[in-house]
């Protein structure tokens, strides 16, 4: 491209200078013409050597280098956040150079320019001539420009106009004041003819009189004065309507109940290793086991848990679990399964020679239903209290049913059977017909594999009928590192569930192990990747950074003894959205599969790119907004994430302005409030303004201007 202008111009010379000869008269007396002499030009020669240089990007996407030069080249190292279009040549070093700038773009978003170096190694000549070197060229990028201030609600002026807010999920509107009854207040020609308590009595009485006539149970009813009344009802809407058909009435408004302003505290646990569990705080549970301390989750729900089966020798178990007497079970129909009597109702899994490895099932179990408070004592050396799980004091109970040997292998076959015997339907058991006496509202599998949809037929099939006797199917969505749909995961009426870890920011990331595919509906913490330095979570163990990992019970089986865990993976999320899914059906907040899932999703925090998408599903489940938890923090803050699911968490000064430097991408940039404690602000029922925008080459400069919650 730099070549054509210089073409361009020489062809418009030569073109005026035709025109310039046309137009001169032809002299009649001409010298005849002198010829000078040619004139040698020196030969030209490329360059046998490469030199350092500066090659700046400023704000362009891309640039085309073409550097003569007259022997062989390669590029040997250069930066993660450019792409050349060709590493290796000879003659002139020509290549495009395109910088992704949002790869190598801070947590933090404050570096306003990128820079890196290009390694070349070059040769030139032959013989005597010959020469070689390395030179170091150095790339740097301008990033794009994203400003803006989150304006609290606190200190709001009076008419101001937001314009251009992209809004991702609906916020959902504030809950309706409770009610204890209604307030009714007659017209004063009503009670003209008495005066005092007489007076008033008999507006209490007229009052319970009319909701009496119109079908309307009055529980207790007293006067507030001679024309006005306090009546306790449970049917509030149809008090009302029949008090406000009355002409006699003034008014009947609802005796709303009235609370503390102040936000309540989330309940910590204290149990010794709970401080680890920070996948809780990120979902919001400090917010509903202080709602649980309200005695609303008493309704009597079963987690299926199909795995390896359970320690119930686990003391943080304990009262938790279905035993082999009320349901529980092994389907393992190889007779090598490591507990070597084939399938029973006994679902422990066992020890055999040599295992090092930890308890998976019971594991899993733990997330979901892990005991709070002092544990039976079960070894010298054993933590008297170690971790908790979701459902705390709720009527949840887990039914563990064994279909994954001791080697780590399942069969369809043994999955397909223990779905629906997990669902209460009927199966065949060494030759007879068993059903569960405590079928489960919901079934996790946190197991799975990379096989076509062909070949996961029988255990499609076993989740819809279980789907159709009332079950909701909650499945890993799988750890391969890729796009792969992972079975039964990726069974049309499962619920596949994938993994988000810390970022460090105000929202989380996917994890890197985490499939990502059209199936994937919800995400859960599940850990940074296996052996990962990360530790965001801030908690030490033995002084040391605690990894970003999943704690939860398991067992040693060199000393046969209960211990705790950290582990990651899908096989971790998948509990923790079983859990919340129990949790709804306890409290009531649901009443069945269908609308347990429907309300797992619309109350999910949207991360990456807005709307559903193969990373996230709908977004990260949000257990406080699910189960309508109090409020337990009042924080305003700002979340930052591109449509690639990276997360950025720009600094605010004391004014709540944030300047960012990013690369080239579309941004959801919200701010928000924090009420239930979890750092992820403008979430689902949480005040918010959310703006979507696209810096490039072409856009490289934003200004949001205020973003004002509400």
């Amino acid at each position: 491209m730099p070549r054509t202008p210089v073409r361009l111009a020489w062809l418009l010379s030569a073109a005026l200078a035709l025109s310039a000869c046309d137009l001169t008269p032809t002299p009649t007396d001409t010298e005849p013409p002198v010829t000078e002499p040619p004139v040698t030009q020196p030969p030209t020669t490329a360059p046998a050597t490469l030199t350092t240089r500066t090659i700046p990007l400023e704000q362009q996407a891309a640039v085309t280098l073409d550097v003569p030069f007259g022997g062989r080249w390669s590029v040997t190292n250069f930066p993660s956040w450019l792409k050349l279009s060709a590493q290796a040549g000879q003659g002139n070093v020509v290549f495009t150079l395109t910088a992704d700038r949002a790869a190598a773009t801070r947590l933090k978003a404050d570096q306003a320019t990128l820079s890196g170096n290009l390694t070349l190694n070059w040769t030139s000549g032959t013989g005597s001539s010959a020469q070689s070197g390395q030179t170091v060229w150095t790339v740097t990028a301008a990033q794009y420009s994203l400003r803006g201030r989150v304006n609290a609600p606190a200190v709001q002026g009076q008419g101001v106009q937001t314009q251009g807010v992209q809004t991702g999920h609906p916020v959902t509107p504030a809950p309706q004041p409770d009610a204890a009854g209604v307030i009714v207040k007659y017209r004063a020609s009503l009670t003209a003819q008495a005066t005092g308590t007489r007076a008033a009595t008999l507006t209490a009485q007229q009052a319970a009189t009319t909701l009496r006539g119109a079908g309307v149970t009055v529980q207790a009813s007293r006067p507030l004065d001679s024309r006005s009344a306090a009546l306790r009802v449970q049917d509030v809407p149809a008090a009302l309507r029949a008090l406000r058909a009355d002409p006699a009435v003034e008014y009947a408004i609802p005796d709303v109940i009235l609370r503390t302003q102040a936000a309540a505290t989330p309940v910590v646990p204290t149990d010794q290793f709970a401080g680890l569990q920070w996948a809780y705080p990120l979902t919001g549970y400090g917010a509903v086991w202080r709602d649980m301390e309200g005695g609303a989750y008493t309704r009597p729900v079963t987690v299926a848990v199909i795995d390896t089966g359970v320690r119930y020798d686990h003391p943080d178990l304990q009262g938790r679990l279905w035993t082999p007497t009320e349901g529980a079970l092994d389907l393992i129909t190889d007779p090598a399964n490591g507990d070597g009597d084939g399938p029973d109702t006994d679902p422990t899994d066992p020890s055999v020679p040599g295992r090092t490895t930890g308890s998976h099932g019971t594991h899993v179990t733990g997330l979901i239903a892990a005991r709070w408070g002092t544990n039976a004592p079960s070894c010298p050396a054993c933590s008297p209290t170690g971790v908790v799980g979701a459902t705390h004091t709720a009527n949840v109970r887990v039914l563990p049913i064994r279909v994954i040997d001791a080697s780590g292998n399942a069969t369809e076959s043994d999955v397909a059977t223990a779905i629906r015997y997990a669902a209460g339907l009927p199966v065949s058991v060494n030759g007879a017909q068993t059903r569960t006496p405590h079928p489960a509202q919901v079934i996790n599998l946190s197991l799975g594999g990379a096989i076509s949809a062909t070949n996961a037929q029988a255990m499609c099939e076993a989740v819809t009928d279980a789907r159709t006797a009332g079950a909701l199917v909650i499945a890993a969505a799988g750890n391969g590192y890729g796009t792969t749909p992972y079975y039964p995961a990726a069974c049309p009426d499962a619920v596949a569930v994938g993994s988000v870890t810390l970022s460090g920011g105000s929202a989380p990331v996917r994890s890197p192990f985490s499939n990502a595919y059209p199936q994937v509906q919800l995400t859960a913490p599940g850990g940074s990747a296996p052996f990962s330095t990360d530790a965001f979570n801030g908690a030490t163990l033995n002084g040391q950074p605690f990894p970003d990992e999943i704690l939860s019970t398991s067992w040693d089986y060199i000393r046969n003894e209960p211990n705790y865990e950290a582990q990651v993976g899908t096989s971790q999320a998948s509990p923790q959205v079983a859990a919340l899914a129990a949790l709804l059906l306890s409290k009531g907040v649901t009443t069945d599969a269908s609308s347990t899932l429907a309300r797992l999703n619309a109350t999910a925090t949207d991360l990456g790119a807005a709307g559903r998408d193969e990373q996230f599903g709908y977004g990260l489940i949000n257990a406080a907004a699910a189960l309508n938890a109090p409020t337990v923090s009042d924080r305003f803050g700002l979340r930052m994430q591109d449509s690639r699911g990276q997360t950025f968490q720009p600094a605010l000064d004391t004014l709540g302005h944030f300047q960012a430097w990013l690369g080239d991408g579309t941004y959801r940039v919200t701010a928000g409030e924090d009420t239930n404690g979890n750092g992820i602000y403008g979430e689902n029922g949480e005040r918010r303004d959310e703006r979507t925008v696209t810096l490039s080459s072409t856009e490289p400069g934003v200004d949001l201007g205020d973003l004002q919650p509400r």
